[in-house]
Parts: structure tokens; C-alpha cells; sequence
């Protein structure tokens, strides 16, 4: 009888250990589940236990259920959450450099992307150090194209049309079209368009997807404007409270959702046109006027960015034109 009370109560402190070193982090997001970005995350999540024997529990909160997308830098800052995923051109105003994947026609290609996001990223790491933070890794959307109820033939045919805004990049192409930017985050981008508050949107055949554009808008320019990045970022302080095979883990998966989202993108970019095709919506490739009009407009933020960036995004420049 002893025995057993023995072995019951060695039993108990073992789990009680095994609880007490298991460590909870939350990951909120702004996608939906069905996001690929979203089931990368999960994927990462389930790595991460794996790897750590189950001593990392990451819960990843989708569709901006636990903050919204603007608040998520701002909570792994403050360390409200752990880590969470961000969209880096959204926080161009906070420094010019988050916005460097957002100039259009810089990088327009996923090769050309992967050039950038090198030579971005030491200075991206440089900065968020100083606010307390890491990066875990980053994957880009499909290239962005235009959604429209109407046919454009060039930029003039954009003249006030109310134009979903999401990102200080996407409101200034707004301007310098003569369009009438409105800020609307992905979440609410359906109900928007179903309201009448936009009749437009610069995004990605996911985008499309995952809000059913097809339902509210008839065509698609294939613009290929740029490859904006989504980024995990991880408070520095929970980062180092964790031992060094768990912090192994942790930046082992990372590597690994990187590899593997950059692979999703490419296929995700073709499966959804075909699945804006199979919906009724017209992808066309843009105009020769449209795509010389949308180049004027990209020369003229590069070089508005350049400016406001300062020695940073001349860095960042030269490193991609190396």
C-alpha cells in the first residue's frame, strides 16, 4: 500500500513538474484559418511542440480574434502576446524601412522579393532589437494586383473610385491616381464592399479568395505590383526566459515556416487566379498604358521613399541593386 502511495505521489510531482516547465505563448493573427499564411502558422506551432518535447505551447489566434492587425506589433512589444504576425508595409508610417516590400514595381517577382527581403532584413533586425523584438521570419503574399467593378484601360479610368487602403503604400497610389483611399483592414474588407464604403482594392488573388471579391467585383488586373511580407515577430524578453534547446526549437521551425510559406506562395498566387476565374471574375494583364502609368507611380514613390527612409533605405536599395 505504501508502495503504491509512493509511486501515486512521484507520479503527481512529475506531472506537476512537467506542467510547471511547459511554457504558453499566444500568436494572434488577422488572417483567416483557411489563410495560408494562418496554416503556416499552425503548422509552425505544431513544429515548435515537437521540437521542444512539449515544452513550447503556442496557440495561434486567427482572423484578428485576440487583437487586430494594427494592435499586434504593439502587443508582443508590450508583451501582451509572445509573438504575432505582422504585415510590414502596414507600419511604414511607425519607419519608413517596414514599408520597403510595399514600393511598387521594386520587386516584382518572387525572386526579385527574395533580394529584398535580404537585404532588408539585418536592418529590420537592427531596429527591432532596439524595441524589444525579434524577427522569427517572413513570408510574402501572391503579387498584388487591382480589383475593379469596372474595366480600366489606364490609371485615368481609377479617378475617384473609392479605393480600399490598407497601408500608407496603398493610400498613396490612391493619391497619386486621383482615387479616393479608404482604410479598411482584411477582416472587414467583405462587408465593405458589400456596403458600398470601397468599390476597389490593391491585394492578392488570396485576398480575393479568402473575401470572396468575385461577389462584389468583376475584374483583376494582373499587375504583379509588388510581394508584401508578412512577419513573426517575438518578444526578446519571453525569447531568452526560454532554455536553449526550446529557443533551438523555436528559430528551427521558424527556418522551416519560411522555406515552406515562400513555396505555398507560389502555389497559392496560381491556385487562386484560377479560382477567381472559376468564379466569374476576368484576370486580365493590365493595359501597355495602364502598366506605363503604374510604373510612373511606383519611379515616384521609390524615390518619395528613398527620401523619407534616409541612409537606412539607401542601404536597403543598394543591397537589392547589388
Amino acid at each position: 500500500m505504501r508502495l503504491l502511495q509512493s509511486t501515486l505521489i512521484a507520479a503527481a510531482l512529475l506531472a506537476a513538474a512537467a506542467a510547471q516547465a511547459q511554457t504558453k505563448w499566444d500568436l494572434p493573427a488577422a488572417y483567416p484559418v483557411t489563410n495560408f499564411h494562418t496554416e503556416n502558422l499552425n503548422q509552425f506551432a505544431a513544429d515548435v511542440d515537437k521540437a521542444s518535447g512539449g515544452k513550447l505551447k503556442i496557440t495561434v489566434h486567427a482572423n484578428a480574434a485576440l487583437f487586430k492587425a494594427p494592435e499586434i506589433k504593439r502587443a508582443v512589444q508590450g508583451g501582451q502576446a509572445q509573438l504575432g504576425e505582422i504585415l510590414l508595409p502596414a507600419y511604414q508610417n511607425e519607419w519608413q524601412v517596414f514599408g520597403a516590400d510595399g514600393v511598387p514595381f521594386l520587386a516584382d517577382s518572387y525572386d526579385e522579393a527574395a533580394k529584398l527581403w535580404k537585404a532588408q532584413k539585418p536592418v529590420l533586425e537592427k531596429k527591432l532589437a532596439e524595441q524589444g523584438m525579434m524577427v522569427l521570419y517572413a513570408v510574402p503574399w501572391p503579387p498584388q494586383g487591382i480589383y475593379t467593378k469596372k474595366p480600366l484601360a489606364s490609371a485615368a479610368d481609377l479617378k475617384g473610385v473609392k479605393w480600399r487602403a490598407y497601408s500608407p503604400a496603398t493610400s498613396r497610389i490612391a493619391e497619386l491616381v486621383g482615387a479616393q483611399p479608404v482604410t479598411v483592414q482584411a477582416a472587414e474588407l467583405a462587408q465593405a464592399l458589400a456596403t458600398g464604403v470601397v468599390d476597389s482594392t490593391m491585394t492578392s488573388g488570396a485576398t480575393g479568395v479568402d473575401g470572396k471579391l468575385y461577389e462584389h467585383l468583376k475584374y483583376y488586373y494582373d499587375t504583379q505590383a509588388w510581394l508584401p511580407k508578412n512577419a513573426v515577430l517575438v518578444n526578446k524578453a519571453a525569447f531568452a526566459a526560454l532554455d536553449k534547446p526550446t529557443q533551438d526549437a523555436l528559430t528551427k521551425a521558424a527556418a522551416e515556416a519560411e522555406t515552406r510559406g515562400w513555396a505555398a506562395s507560389r502555389r497559392v498566387n496560381t491556385e487562386t487566379l484560377d479560382k477567381l476565374r472559376a468564379n466569374g471574375m476576368q484576370v486580365l494583364p493590365p493595359s501597355a498604358a495602364l502598366k506605363a502609368d503604374l510604373v510612373k507611380v511606383g519611379e515616384a514613390m521609390l524615390k518619395e521613399w528613398v527620401e523619407k527612409a534616409g541612409p537606412e533605405g539607401q542601404q536597403v536599395i543598394a543591397g537589392f541593386r547589388k
